[in-house]
């Protein structure tokens, strides 16, 4: 068992958007006493002890957090490598100075879309053009700059016209990741789902894009279309951890979702946590898995894919994600499937704003 070497640290799980893809929890309500900033110091602290290099700020909106500064300082003294992960939503010139003088390493801005009416529409406010002006600020202040795109069925699209953007504000790298069906994403999945004609013509822009831009692109496929399912967080609780904003520590961030024991920085030390806890070592490694996972020679590639889908599609963490075509329980992703490559007039739930300062 190695250390971890990436926290994904969310600091708040408010936000002022409302976009239905979100895989946050649903259940805003337990999440609310939120760690306090010595709180945070002393996870940072407990975590570079621990191992880990890589401290990605996120939420929710990271910035809503009145002591964002005093974090980032936290974890730039403590030599780990920090990425904001933001909307860009009340990220001011004010703000970005103070952050760059505290340490901040890189910046990673989401946009819902490339054209302002719908981005805005898909965000659930008028955002875009704050959005642009983040990004062009960040280069302006000399950070790395990742331009992040969730996408579904309603954008995907315009993957050709996201990548000129990205272009355009000058993204060092920019992430095309499809929808993961958690959280408020999972309500809609059915209207947010990509049919196999907008994949195929997605995958061949992206082909493209690779062979003629200079900056990095990332492509992720939805799982429902894979063959074989991720290899979550490059397995259970083996490479990286998250902490909640009320304490909870988790080996990625879906797994609140999960019946397992809680383990909480409140109660105990991040290091314990990590190597004793019960939600660690519940799927850590391949001697919990059954068949087909324990007798595939893809086992340590792919780990029997992610506990939370297969809780989610199944009821069971401990069954082989849906995804792989060898699962016993793949009907219920090819079903979704071919219901994706019929018209979709459904509505979507967006998800309520929680733009409450700290």
């Amino acid at each position: 068992m190695d250390s971890p070497f990436g926290l994904l640290a969310e600091l708040t799980y408010r936000c002022p958007l409302s976009c239905a893809y979100c895989s946050n929890p649903i259940n805003m309500a337990s999440y609310t006493d939120e760690l306090s900033t010595d709180e945070w110091r002393r996870t940072l602290a407990e975590a570079a002890e621990l191992g880990v290099l890589q401290a990605h700020l996120s939420g929710g909106e990271p910035l809503l957090r009145r002591d964002l500064v005093e974090i980032v300082d936290q974890a730039a003294g403590l030599g780990l490598y920090t990425n904001l992960v933001t909307s860009a939503i009340g990220f001011s010139r004010r703000t970005a100075e103070r952050l760059r003088e505290a340490g901040l390493d890189h910046v990673q801005v989401s946009i819902q879309a490339d054209a302002p009416v719908l981005s805005d529409r898909i965000a659930g406010i008028p955002s875009f053009q704050r959005k642009i002006d983040a990004m062009r600020l960040v280069k302006e202040l000399g950070w790395p700059l990742t331009v992040n795109v969730v996408l579904h069925r309603r954008n995907i699209d315009r993957i050709a016209d996201v990548l000129r953007l990205a272009e355009e504000v000058g993204a060092d790298r920019v992430e095309l990741a499809n929808t993961q069906y958690y959280g408020w994403a999972w309500k809609n999945r059915d209207a947010l789902l990509p049919s196999r004609e907008q994949l195929a013509q997605a995958e061949a822009v992206v082909r493209e894009a690779r062979e003629r831009l200079s900056m990095d692109v990332l492509y992720v496929i939805p799982d429902y279309y894979s063959k074989y399912p991720k290899p979550c967080m490059g397995g259970w609780a083996s490479r990286q951890l998250t902490v909640a904003p009320n304490g909870e520590v988790l080996p990625c961030p879906a797994a609140q979702s999960l019946p397992l024991p809680k383990a909480s920085i409140r109660e105990q030390e991040l290091a314990e946590i990590w190597t004793d806890s019960p939600v660690m070592n519940a799927f850590r490694g391949t001697d919990w898995m059954p068949d087909p996972c324990r007798s595939c020679d893809r086992q340590e590639l792919d780990f029997g894919g992610c506990r939370c889908q297969a809780f989610q599609l199944t009821g069971d963490a401990s069954r082989t994600d849906p995804v792989c075509h060898l699962s016993g329980d793949h009907e219920v992703v090819a079903a979704a499937v071919a219901a994706a490559q019929q018209p979709v007039s459904l509505q979507l739930t967006p998800r309520p704003h929680r733009p409450q300062q700290a």
